[in-house]
């Protein structure tokens, strides 16, 4: 059989395909994804060692070494190599910080306070409980930047409201999916965080990038929700008994909203002003979201160990398949795996730029079916990237010395990324709401609910992809081209 599929591929080809191969296999038997891609490392560090003889010997400083003289010097350049750039990475402090401030935000009761003030506002409305859901996750997406959490956050919070009202469970169960999806995209994700490090490219630069594509997606959201309340209003009927909305609501909504609000503002515009690097802005608005939790009375040690202790298990799980994926990689490398792929995905279209991008974004949906995004941003976007910088993309650059197509790619991945954990039947915002879901709401009314918001999410994509300006316009503007 080997020597069958021997004809056909090389050695190395096999090799990188039987990586992946059982990787995927690996993940659906159960194995944690940091223990699967280390363990399918040494596998094949063996594998070379013991049976190959084109490889034996040429791994012997991953497996083989003592403690002492040249060989442990060895071992301490390889260690460097693999893990010294992760530990140092002053970008990806970044990430804890803001990992912090979005939960501080949710578990202090700032969000819920949000939510409760805004339902108040646009009571009186039909649809206006579907309009607060995606407003208020246009918020907790530009303050968590996680998906699980924004969902949960929002099923929790608006779903027994919006089952009081009579909502259609299609429509509640998918507006509620669709706005907690918003947080991949809307900075300062940190998705686009780990992005930045993999691709090598200013972290300013990509939430410059994915601003206007984010508030596009969500205006859409809002354009839709409007639209079907005028067609299909016993959908989403208006409450049978309104009150008016006086002064003391607009009070309680401007003093619930505008803090968050100009915590995120002060984040990002000191980012986008240049007067803080992302690095520094992530710790003042870790600060800033604990001020809010201390004035909005919900400030405990209970709350702040739950909240340290939540942003440790998360920043620590990302940095664990960072380390795991950067050592699967070293390996994949030596099999010449990165110029395999490089060459295939090329050869996919005959080198066409822009059929190869849309390809690579297929491979990127249908990922993440299997994957959490983290893993596709640290396994699958290094190996991506000489593909798309070797591609003539005429996308317009912005004076620095990022090349834009990668940014304009980097968003692209990310609204893909978006659309796929919307799509049933396995998208993963789905499973994360049908677990705070009441008895009554099935995987079907969440299936059928988020099918147009797809839809949006496509029609989005394919602007995006076709208008790129609408990426690279706001960088140029803030470098003054």
């Amino acid at each position: 059989m080997l020597s069958f599929i021997g004809q056909f591929l090389t050695l190395n080809e096999i090799a990188v395909i039987f990586m992946f191969g059982g990787f995927i296999v690996m993940l659906f038997r159960g194995v944690p994804v940091a223990m699967a891609l280390v363990g399918i490392s040494l596998i094949f560090v063996i594998i070379a060692e013991t049976f190959l003889d084109p490889f034996r010997g040429t791994f012997r400083d991953v497996i083989e070494f003592d403690r002492t003289g040249i060989e442990y010097q060895k071992l301490l350049a390889l260690s460097g190599r693999l893990f010294g750039n992760i530990v140092k990475n002053p970008v990806l402090v970044a990430l804890p910080m803001f990992i912090f401030m979005g939960l501080m935000l949710d578990q202090s009761g700032v969000a819920l306070r949000m939510m409760q003030s805004m339902q108040k506002l646009f009571r009186g409305l039909r649809g206006g409980l579907s309009l607060t859901v995606l407003l208020i996750g246009i918020i907790l997406a530009a303050s968590t930047g996680v998906i699980g959490a924004s969902v949960t956050l929002l099923g929790v919070m608006a779903l027994p409201q919006m089952m009081n009202q009579n909502y259609s469970k299609p429509i509640a169960t998918g507006t509620i999916a669709s706005a907690g999806t918003l947080g991949i995209l809307i900075p300062p994700s940190i998705m686009l965080v780990i992005m930045s490090d993999q691709l090598a490219i200013s972290l300013g630069d990509l939430f410059m990038g994915a601003l206007f594509p984010g508030l596009l997606l969500g205006a859409l959201y809002i354009v839709f929700i409007v639209i079907y309340g005028l067609i299909n209003p016993k959908a989403m009927p208006a409450p049978e008994k309104s009150e008016h909305v006086g002064w003391p609501v607009v009070r309680e909504v401007i003093l619930a909203v505008v803090p968050p609000m100009l915590l995120i503002l002060l984040v990002l515009g000191s980012i986008f002003a240049g007067f803080a690097t992302p690095t520094e802005a992530s710790g003042l608005g870790a600060l800033g979201a604990t001020l809010l939790a201390l004035a909005n009375r919900k400030l405990d040690l209970k709350v702040l160990a739950a909240v340290s202790r939540s942003t440790l298990n998360t920043a620590g799980y990302i940095v664990g398949i960072f380390l795991a994926a950067n050592f699967f990689a070293f390996i994949l490398r030596r099999y010449g795996g990165d110029e395999i792929i490089e060459h295939m995905v090329l050869n996919a279209f005959d080198g066409h730029p822009y059929w190869t991008v849309a390809f690579i974004l297929f491979i990127v949906f249908l990922l993440g079916f299997l994957l959490d995004w983290i893993e596709i941003t640290i396994i699958i976007m290094p190996l991506m990237l000489p593909v798309i910088l070797s591609l003539d993309l005429a996308v317009n650059g912005f004076g620095t010395v990022n090349d834009p197509s990668v940014v304009w790619f980097a968003i692209l991945v990310a609204v893909t990324l978006q659309t796929s954990f919307l799509t049933p039947p396995v998208g993963f915002a789905l499973f994360y709401l049908k677990g705070v879901c009441p008895p009554g709401v099935t995987l079907g009314h969440i299936y059928r609910g988020v099918i147009p918001f797809v839809m949006l999410q496509i029609l989005g994509l394919a602007i995006v992809f076709f208008y790129p300006a609408l990426v690279t316009w706001l960088p140029a503007y803030a470098y003054g081209n």
